[in-house]
Formats: C-alpha cells, structure tokens, sequence
C-alpha cells in the first residue's frame, strides 16, 4: 500500500496534470473561438456560415404591383424604422447610386442617418454593427478618379461594404479596391472619415484602424463586392477572381438574363437558360478555384439548390418573399 505521502504526491501530480490539461483545452478553446467582429458578415464568412440580407425597404412600388397602385411616400425616418423592425438581416443592400448617382447619394443620405438614429448597434454577443449597411457604386471604367471619389462619399456615410458593378476586368477592381483604403494602407481614400466613426460606434482613430479591406487586413472590417454581368467579364473572370481584396464575388443574375436573351417571334426576349445557367456556374467556379465567397440573388425555393452548388451570400428584395427566402436559408445553413 502506498504510504499517505506517496499518495499525496500521486495526487498533487494528477491535480498538476488535470490543470495543465484543462488550460491547454481552453487555450485551444479561445484559438479557435470565431473572431468578434464590427462587421458580422465578415465574421460569418470567416466560419464557413451563410449570409443573408435585404434590399432597404423604400418608396418603390412593390414587385407585381397594378400600374395605377399609388406610390408610396414614407419618410427616411419611415423606412429606417421599417428596417430595423426586420431582425434577422445580416446585412442593408441599396443599388439606387448604381445609376443617378448625383440624385441618389441625397436620397440614401438621408435614410444613412435616418438608419444611424435607430437602435442599429449590438452589444451581444460583442459590440457590432447590427444592420451594417452595402451600396452599390457605379461603374468605375468610364472615370475611375470620378468613382473613387464617390466611393470615399459613400464610405464616409459609414457603409460597411461597397459593390463594384460591371466589372470585365482585374484594373476595374484594383482602382476600386485602392479607393476603399486609406493612403496609410496603401491606398487613395480621401483622409476624412465623415459619419463613419458614429455609425460604427467607435472612435475616429478606431475607426481609422479598422476601416480596411478584409481579408487584405485580417483585421479589417470593409467588405468589397465584385459584380460579373457581361460577356466581357465572363471572358477575364478568372483574372477578376484572382484579385486579391474580393470579399465576395457575383454573377449579375438578372443582367446576365437580359445578355442571354433574344427576341422571339413576338418580340418578347426568350433567353438561353443554358447558356445563362452557364454564365452563373463560370463565376461561381472562379470562386471555387480562387476561394471567394461566391453570391447570388436568391428566391425561398431556390436558396438551398444555391447552398449546395457552393454559393454562401445571398440578397433578396424586401418584403414577404425576402423574409421567407432568410427563414429558409437559415433553417439549411445551420444558423438558429
């Protein structure tokens, strides 16, 4: 029988070891606990989840509606509250500065700041932006020194991610990418920061640190998307997919119809749904093949077909379809 200090040293010696253990378990626990994030869908993208978001709700007439419907008339404020009484968005879309941009920079503006007055904050699980907002900026081949400045305006607003569409080549990219950083990253951003720290909820320098493109800057919480929706584009999509700095990478679905179509006897467009499926399968292999979260519009009886193809971010309008199309997705993605 072993003696009492034997045994003492047994058991100190198994205490030591059980402690050691139970350290070595939680460190590895924190190494590979997600990272918190400002931006959540960069967050989600990180740990292999879906994201899904939604058009703002605004003063269009809804999809389908007669023509005599009358248009509706809701204030910033309005529609700011509409927007965050949807919780389960993971992101705002607004494409109205893809075209007018002069007349719509005023208008998405005023619903920014509308949105800012809102709760639009998170504390739980960690401080983050709950409804982080994406636009769309025009094409940037036409002036490039033109689009970087409208990209630095629509950052200052305190965008979390900008969409760059019709894009047919990688020097498109490139131009847009150096106008989302700032000159001490690297890149052509105006130095000013606007509302940016304030919808963030964070500080200026803060802001500064963190206003960078991921996954450039790990720990960057910008997020730019690349829209493919030409033949041009089809052609170098492998280069565009190459670029390092793609958050996210899209077919233009609805574009690519109209590029597929031609008119039928009666003058209708009938489209080569062959070739049109085809186009969204060559993106979608750029993304595969240079590992880019790959996106798509999406319906509710289509978004688990697109999760299994391989695409991960999905946009959808506002309104019941959209809703639908979230619980869905959600449900089949894993996400409570």
């Amino acid at each position: 029988m072993p003696s009492t200090s034997m045994a003492h040293t047994v058991s100190t010696g198994l205490r030591a070891a059980l402690l050691a253990a139970l350290a070595l378990s939680a460190s590895q626990a924190l190494a590979d606990a997600p990272k918190q994030r400002l931006n959540p869908m960069i967050g989600l993208i990180e740990q292999g989840k879906p994201v899904m978001g939604l058009y703002a709700p605004s003063n269009r007439k809804p999809y389908g509606a007669p023509a005599d419907a009358p248009t509706p008339n809701k204030s910033p404020a309005e529609l700011a509250k509409e927007t965050v009484s949807y919780k389960l968005s993971d992101f705002v879309f607004d494409g109205s500065m893809e075209h007018d941009y002069e007349q719509s920079l005023p208008v998405f503006t005023k619903f920014a700041q509308a949105l800012g007055a809102e709760k639009h904050l998170s504390n739980s699980p960690a401080p983050h932006i709950a409804y982080p907002m994406i636009v769309k900026m025009h094409e940037i081949a036409p002036d490039p020194k033109l689009a970087a400045k409208h990209i630095g305006q629509q950052l200052d607003l305190g965008v979390s991610g900008i969409m760059f569409v019709d894009v047919q080549n990688a020097e498109e990219v490139k131009h847009g990418l150096a106008a989302m950083r700032y000159p001490a990253q690297g890149g052509t951003r105006a130095d000013s920061v606007g509302a940016g720290p304030k919808y963030w909820g964070v500080s200026e320098k803060e802001y500064r640190a963190k206003a960078d493109l991921w996954p450039l800057n790990p720990n960057g919480e910008l997020i730019n998307w690349v829209v493919v929706e030409s033949k041009e584009g089809l052609k170098n999509v492998r280069e565009i997919a190459a670029v390092k700095g793609i958050g996210v990478l899209w077919p233009g679905a609805g574009t690519l119809r109209r590029v597929f179509s031609s008119p039928g006897p009666d003058g209708r467009p009938v489209t080569d749904e062959k070739a049109w499926e085809g186009a969204i399968q060559s993106v979608l292999a750029a993304c595969k093949e240079f590992k880019v979260a790959c996106g798509i519009p999406t319906t509710p009886d289509q978004i688990e077909m697109r999760m299994k193809q391989g695409f991960s971010v999905f946009v959808m309008n506002w309104g019941d379809a959209g809703f639908k199309t979230i619980e869905v997705g959600r449900k089949a993605g894993g996400r409570s």
